[in-house]
């Protein structure tokens, strides 16, 4: 009778605190860089995780690109984080390209809190990673052409989390990045 007691008293203790059920965080907004030279949008576009570049402290073009006829364009709004799939709770994994040098990494993200989310790329199967963590950011002020409440300004101190609506919006965050990364065919950026 006891041990019966002792295993209903934990289970409404799970259940109560949310250990029932693994319970995803929303990636969904803008994520300052770590080093504070831009900021990525980041939203959910078919079921995939994608980030486009939303705020840059020194715009340029993408002129590492390995394709000559991207290499003028901008890299303020070119998306960064390509088709990554869930890969566990709060954790997606794909793609990413860096612009530096023009190559696409694998690639892995996970939120670790409402305001830190960890960015990692890797070379010859994760060989050799590298990674950051970025910081959620709310201010809005100045963005690529195109994208709804602008973002820019320091990391959020706030606990709410951004909206993030269907593409079909247009005017929302994820129909500001989902519009944007409709043309990137597979891993060829």
């Amino acid at each position: 009778m006891k041990r019966s007691s002792l295993f209903t008293a934990l289970f409404v203790l799970c259940v109560a605190a949310g250990g029932g059920s693994a319970r995803a965080g929303d990636p969904a907004g803008d994520w300052l860089v770590e080093d504070g030279t831009a900021k990525i949008r980041i939203a959910i576009c078919g079921g995939s995780l994608w980030g486009v570049v939303g705020w840059e402290k020194s715009p340029g073009k993408d002129t590492s690109n390995p394709d000559p006829a991207k290499r003028t364009r901008d890299t303020l709004g070119m998306p960064i984080l390509l088709d990554m799939k869930p890969s566990g709770p709060d954790k997606w994994a794909g793609q990413i390209y860096n612009a530096k040098d023009g190559k696409m990494y694998q690639a892995s993200v996970e939120l670790q809190s409402d305001s830190a989310l960890k960015v990692r790329g890797c070379v010859l199967g994760g060989l050799f990673c590298g990674g950051e963590v970025w910081a959620r950011t709310s201010d809005a002020s100045g963005a690529a052409p195109g994208f709804p409440a602008p973002i820019s300004g320091t990391p959020s101190k706030s606990k709410s989390k951004p909206k993030a609506a269907t593409p079909e919006g247009g005017s929302t965050l994820a129909g500001s990045v989902c519009s944007r990364v409709g043309d990137v065919p597979g891993t060829t950026h």
